[in-house]
């Protein structure tokens, strides 16, 4: 029945997301021409502020919880799982302070109207999942950028998104990666739960009154742990907070 219900409701919902998209387009490429940075900056924190109330037309809520613990004034690496497009979006507005670039696959590098400007702008990296060898270079300049200038690298380890909400195993390489060129940063787990329920059916119709929870964990710093005790600790949280795990 849900599903049902759902279609004339989606219908409205993917338009009002489709026209935030195609409005803040422009919005983009003139805050980032005309005043740079910080203005283009801005313009995407407010395009998914927009978009998050978008979801509230089949409603979506949010809880984000420890968001207080998240260190300042130090480069970051959100580590989560992965179940939906709705974690990024949730994640660029909800820890808007800290600056979030994303390691997105190429694909979703163009397209997409306001996405694909700012994977390509923002400071994010696009890797081609199929050449390892390419992501290497790619994610190292991440690394390095956000040593300089103080701001936040957000990586799935999972490659892909979970269809079912269990965790799927984290792959080690680009987090090493990150951690090895930016040494004075602080990992920060993240468990993301139910937004693999917004899209149970397919990218259409979207699930409808889903709860979405993002549980921040204590943060690690880098130059206090071997890789391998990090990943397993980041891994442990991040998969432990994940409700359809248990």
């Amino acid at each position: 029945m849900q599903k049902i219900i759902s279609y004339p409701i989606s219908v409205i919902y993917y338009l009002c997301f489709s026209l935030c998209l195609l409005v803040f387009h422009p919005i983009q490429w003139i805050c980032l021409n005309l005043f740079g940075y910080q203005a283009h900056k801005k313009s995407v924190d407010y395009l998914n502020f927009f978009l998050l109330r978008c979801t509230n037309l089949v409603g979506t809520t949010y809880k984000i919880e420890n968001r207080e613990t998240i260190p300042t004034g130090v480069p970051l690496i959100f580590v989560s799982n992965h179940q939906s497009m709705y974690d990024i979006v949730a994640m660029i507005w909800y820890f808007r302070r800290f600056h979030c670039k994303f390691v997105s696959k190429k694909e979703l590098g163009s397209g997409i109207p306001s996405v694909s400007f700012n994977l390509r702008h923002g400071g994010s990296v696009l890797i081609d999942r199929k050449d390892p060898k390419q992501a290497i270079p790619v994610i190292k300049g991440l690394s390095e950028y956000i040593e300089k200038h103080t701001r936040s690298a957000v990586i799935f380890p999972e490659g892909t998104r979970s269809k079912t909400g269990k965790p799927k195993e984290f792959a080690q390489s680009g987090l090493k990666i990150l951690c090895k060129y930016a040494p004075s940063a602080y990992v920060v787990p993240v468990s993301i739960n139910n937004s693999w329920k917004m899209v149970r059916y397919g990218m259409f119709p979207v699930g409808l009154g889903n709860r979405l929870t993002f549980t921040v964990h204590k943060a690690l710093a880098v130059k206090d742990y071997d890789f391998a005790e990090l990943m397993a600790i980041t891994e442990k949280a991040v998969v432990e907070g994940v409700n359809e795990y248990k």
